[in-house]
């Protein structure tokens, strides 16, 4: 009987222990696969810089300028110009126009990514406004900038030779109190997903 209740005791505390891991590692999971996509680009996922580098190539890339909004944000959101065309290497600056037509203050917060994804290592912000979190008055409009460059690195990659064109997308959201996002996170399950509008 003593034996039974030690092995419910250990298997308990076993028990308790590898709960306790579960919630950990569901933790660390997402800074973990935010940094895994940050050094990779894996999905997308845009480099940063404080400086452009020394080499620019005679290749030119098209870089194309997307902008979205999720369904809570009620920002008009759209870039300035719908392209540009630079070398790789080379300074690059485009803006982003958000106006506010609320009568109430709004503060919002950018998601980014490119495509092809594949490409996500070789672009390279030094600026953005993505970097904060963005506050806009009622009725009021701003551009917001983006420095970047194509990092000549990506001249070594056969999977890349043949891009001309990326795309650099940005989808704004409002930021909201923790009660306000698991509400909103709740909506978007029930919905599908279906919860960005593009301008």
């Amino acid at each position: 009987m003593a034996d039974q209740a030690g092995k419910s005791k250990k298997l308990a505390i076993g028990l308790v222990g590898v709960v306790a891991g579960m919630v950990g590692l569901a933790y660390a999971s997402v800074p973990l696969y935010d940094l895994f996509c940050r050094v990779t680009g894996y999905g997308g996922t845009t480099q940063e810089a404080d400086m452009a580098p020394d080499v620019v190539l005679d290749r030119q890339m098209t870089v194309r300028f997307d902008a979205n909004t999720a369904r809570q944000m009620p920002w008009d959101f759209k870039p300035v110009q719908a392209s540009v065309t630079l070398k790789v290497g080379e300074t690059g600056l485009a803006f982003y126009e958000a106006y506010n037509p609320t009568d109430k203050e709004i503060t919002g917060t950018a998601t980014f990514n490119v495509t092809p994804q594949k490409v996500g290592q070789y672009f390279t912000k030094i600026d953005c406004f993505c970097f904060t979190e963005q506050t806009l008055k009622p009725g009021e409009r701003v551009d917001m900038p983006v420095t970047f460059f194509v990092d000549p690195e990506i001249a070594e990659d056969v999977n890349a030779r043949e891009v001309e064109t990326i795309t650099l997308s940005y989808t704004f959201f409002v930021m909201k109190d923790e009660t306000e996002e698991e509400t909103t996170v709740s909506g978007m399950l029930t919905d599908g997903g279906d919860n960005l509008k593009t301008n």
